[in-house]
Order: C-alpha cells, then sequence, then structure tokens
C-alpha cells in the first residue's frame, strides 16, 4: 500500500467529496495502537457516510448499525488503486492508527424465477 498524505485543509472537501462516491460501499473498521493491539470494530458494514466537522474536530463514519468517531485526528492519509479510494487512515492524537477499508459488495445471482419454466440443458 502507498498512503497518501492529505493536508488538514483539505479534509473537509476530501471527506465530502469521497462521501457520496462510496455509499453503496462495505466498510471494515479496525484500530491498531500499542496499548490495545490490532481490533476489528466493524467488519463488512454497509457504508452510509463518512464527514469531519471540522467545528468539534472529529471524524464521523457511518455504518450500517455503527457510528464510528474518531476525536481529534492528527493525520489523515488514503491509498488508491486503479484511481479507486480502497483505504483511509486516521491517526488521532493518542498515536491510534484507524485503518478503514472499502470494498464493493458481493454481486450474487438473482434467484431463479419459478414462474419461468427451466431450460434443457
Amino acid at each position: 500500500m502507498v498512503f497518501y498524505r492529505i493536508d488538514r485543509r483539505g479534509w473537509q472537501a476530501f471527506f465530502d467529496t469521497f462521501s457520496r462516491a462510496l455509499v453503496g460501499k462495505r466498510a471494515e473498521i479496525e484500530v491498531a495502537s500499542l496499548d490495545l493491539g490490532d481490533q476489528i470494530v466493524a467488519e463488512w458494514l454497509p457504508l452510509l457516510g463518512i464527514s469531519y466537522d471540522r467545528n468539534d474536530d472529529v471524524v464521523v463514519i457511518a455504518l450500517d448499525g455503527v457510528d464510528h468517531m474518531i476525536r481529534s485526528p492528527r493525520e489523515f492519509h488514503a491509498d488508491y488503486v486503479a484511481g479507486t479510494l480502497v483505504v483511509i487512515e486516521v491517526v488521532d492524537e493518542e498515536g491510534r492508527r484507524q485503518i478503514v477499508r472499502f470494498a464493493d459488495p458481493l454481486a450474487l445471482p438473482a434467484p431463479a424465477d419459478p414462474q419461468q419454466p427451466s431450460r434443457p440443458s
């Protein structure tokens, strides 16, 4: 992975832009720190949005059933594959790394219609 550091002045615009582009993706959130170790706090839930509130100095990652808040972020990095955002990393004031991975939901085949006759093979 190659993380690109996003300057603090661009956080609001970055989250506003990518929050819309990421809706419908699934997200996994991992928190890594020396005192906690590595912990998965959300595992591949539908993403509802991401925002940065400059007044409260908090990043909010809204998932289906979970709101993950990162207070007092001090660094923000992003990783892309083929122009698509795949991972963000936010480092909070205590040095904890909050890693958010994004993936498309699995595309399952449509269920068979019981009204349609089956075709011979």
